[in-house]
């Protein structure tokens, strides 16, 4: 099993083997620079470690947003009156925003036009939390779905979750291509739990629940270490099998 470390415990390695390296700086430089190489890697580690695991400060949590709404124009998004999202185009995800936890009111525009919003919505945010918000449905019925994002991943490993955000296709099952289903009968709306996962590239297919009919063939999907990943199905039209796969990372 993958040694499981936190920005903190790398920290504390770098520290400790920088005082290591001070005490025998002068008495014995082989030792010096052995114990100094080894600072090194371990602040090393602790940038890498905050660049794959970034966290809310005390207090904030972030959000990004994933629009799904097929027949929906590039959109624009504005949080409590400002604008943060500008012409975010069908099946692209936004960067992360970072806002105070709490309440904030959510107002969805065609992009350019701020006369006829197509959604608003209060949300609530708690602190140290991070968010995916996705646009769902119909232009005319559009809705916004908030899910949670579990962004930390133990070393050198990776994970997954899955969310059907295809309204005409059936639930379904996530299977490696020819084996075993991993999440079964995932329905319209629903997440997954994230699984753990060795790094690896895998064939991977949807399949229509309880059955062998593969809606949708996934081949070499790439997990790679240190990252975890929001695959999402979206429509591309009404048509229960005209759909399609897009992998985020969180």
């Amino acid at each position: 099993m993958s040694e499981k470390r936190t920005y903190s415990d790398y920290l504390q390695r770098a520290a400790m083997y920088n005082e290591l390296a001070q005490f025998y700086k002068y008495s014995f430089p082989n030792l010096h620079m052995q114990y100094y190489l080894k600072h090194l890697k371990y602040m090393n580690k602790a940038m890498n470690f905050m660049r794959t695991n970034p966290q809310p400060l005390h207090g904030e949590a972030t959000v990004r947003f994933l629009h799904t709404s097929n027949d929906s124009p590039n959109v624009d998004i504005y949080i409590d009156g400002k604008r943060v999202v500008r012409d975010l185009p069908f099946i692209n995800v936004s960067n992360y925003l970072t806002l105070k936890a709490g309440k904030h009111h959510i107002d969805i525009y065609p992009a350019g036009n701020m006369v006829d919003s197509v959604l608003n919505k209060k949300i609530t945010l708690e602190p140290g939390k991070s968010y995916t918000l996705a646009t769902i449905d119909s232009v005319k019925k559009m809705r916004l779905l908030v899910y949670q994002n579990k962004p930390r991943v133990p070393v050198n490993e990776s994970k997954v979750r899955f969310i059907h955000l295809s309204p005409a296709t059936p639930p379904l099952d996530i299977a490696v291509k020819d084996r075993d289903v991993v999440f079964p009968k995932v329905s319209y709306k629903q997440s997954t739990e994230y699984l753990g996962l060795t790094p690896m590239t895998v064939d991977l297919e949807a399949r229509e629940a309880d059955t062998k009919n593969v809606l949708l063939p996934m081949p070499r999907v790439q997990f790679m270490p240190n990252e975890s990943y929001t695959i999402v199905f979206a429509a591309l039209s009404n048509n229960e099998r005209e759909f399609q796969y897009i992998k985020i990372k969180d």
